[in-house]
């Protein structure tokens, strides 16, 4: 087995997820690049990245993440870093939303729970190390109308890395989260101008972050924070202090 550190990253084809992996092969990880259906982006990512490979896998489906746990016992033998940056959201306010969009929602959240079981039992238990990280949500604390699901599943996630960190307390094993703020991102770049300086109202330094400022918190959290533990880290701008 190399003795290189290997991350895997969940959703890292764009965005903030693609920012982490880039972070994190910079400081001398080998990447698992995660992706569910944009091979081509994610593929565009790993190519950029020294040795990285590619692992594909719906997180909602338990199958699926089987199959991301053989993928990276064969491509790498070992995981010392899970990021599990992989979310769903479908907006619409309470009242007009079924029962189907609330569960594509938390069905996330459940796999996400699952794959880091895996993690966890297949690798960082046997290795006696590891790093868990929880790409949350400031929304998970600050609510936000017409995400409801999107609220509860990422405060979910929160009260996981509190939860799971007291379990593995003694096992050189941390887990973290880090909250994102509103982030300029293909997503955000297509909001409505109205919006936008709408959620820049609210934010006291008056922009939005980059993507590659939440990659920073978590490579910190991946390399040097060795006295981190069950804590949320908020990367905000200041629009809420935890």
């Amino acid at each position: 087995m190399s003795e290189t550190p290997v991350a895997l990253v969940t959703g890292a084809g764009t965005g903030i997820g693609a920012a982490i992996a880039k972070g994190l092969a910079d400081e001398g990880f080998r990447i698992g690049v995660h992706y569910r259906s944009s091979e081509a982006g994610a593929r565009e990512v790993a190519e950029k990245l020294p040795d990285a490979f590619l692992v594909k896998g719906d997180i909602a489906q338990t199958d699926d993440i089987d199959a991301m746990i053989k993928t990276i016992k064969a491509e790498a033998g070992r995981l010392d870093v899970l990021v599990n940056n992989a979310g769903y959201n479908v907006n619409g306010l309470t009242p007009a939303m079924s029962i189907n969009d609330y569960d594509a929602v938390r069905a996330v959240e459940r796999g996400t729970w699952y794959l880091t079981k895996l993690a966890l039992r297949r690798f960082m238990l046997r290795q006696k190390s590891g790093r868990i990280i929880n790409i949350t949500s400031v929304v998970g604390h600050t609510g936000n109308p017409g995400q409801v699901p999107y609220t509860m599943a990422k405060a979910g996630l929160d009260a996981m890395t509190r939860s799971l960190s007291q379990e593995m307390a003694g096992r050189a094993i941390l887990v973290n989260s880090v909250a994102p703020g509103f982030i300029d991102t293909e997503m955000t770049e297509e909001l409505p101008e109205a919006v936008r300086e709408g959620i820049l109202s609210r934010i006291p330094l008056g922009r939005m972050g980059a993507a590659a400022e939440i990659a920073d918190a978590v490579s910190w959290l991946a390399t040097r924070a060795s006295y981190v533990n069950g804590t949320v880290i908020h990367v905000n701008g200041g629009m809420y202090g935890g």
